[in-house]
């Protein structure tokens, strides 16, 4: 049994295979994976907001989307991925609060999933597969070594992806 590392919310992390990287309680949070397959080396996010530039004050950045994908992204360069090599996998971005609202103003999971695929495609980073969206949380596992996220839905059970 490998090495499991633990990200927190507004928080992110490296790992490299043979460990496993995991987020608990992505509800409206997104878990963004960047993963080198060639070096087997990613990184875990669990953003909260999607854009920093909203904040009156940005004492987290990793809480971010926008300025959290940009740091991990530059400490996997430094750690040897490359990045012609680096993939996404996406999931969370659940609507918690507003699904009985027309509105999508306080619908933060879905903004962060546009924020995130925008970040993504402003750095040239391909989104390989994603699980967003719904009203319900997530649990998720990424494994460097087979480049499979698991994914664990409150209430409906698990896939990969």
């Amino acid at each position: 049994m490998s090495e499991v590392i633990r990200v927190g919310m507004a928080d992110y992390k490296l790992c490299r295979s043979p460990q496993e990287i995991s987020t608990l309680g992505l509800g409206s949070c997104l878990g963004v994976v960047l993963y080198d397959r060639e070096s087997q080396i990613c990184g875990l996010a669990h953003v909260m907001l999607p854009d920093s530039k909203r904040a009156t004050v940005c004492d987290n950045r990793s809480r971010y989307v926008d300025t959290c994908l940009q740091d991990m992204y530059e400490e996997l360069l430094i750690h040897s991925a490359s990045p012609r090599n680096i993939i996404a996998k996406v999931a969370g971005g659940a609507r918690m609060f507003s699904h009985h609202l027309e509105s999508d103003i306080l619908n933060v999971g879905e903004q962060n999933i546009l924020a995130a695929r925008k970040k993504l495609k402003e750095m040239n980073i391909p989104i390989l597969a994603e699980d967003t969206g719904g009203e319900k949380g997530r649990t998720i596992t990424f494994c460097p070594l087979t480049g499979e996220l698991y994914i664990q839905i409150l209430g409906t059970g698990n896939h990969i992806i």
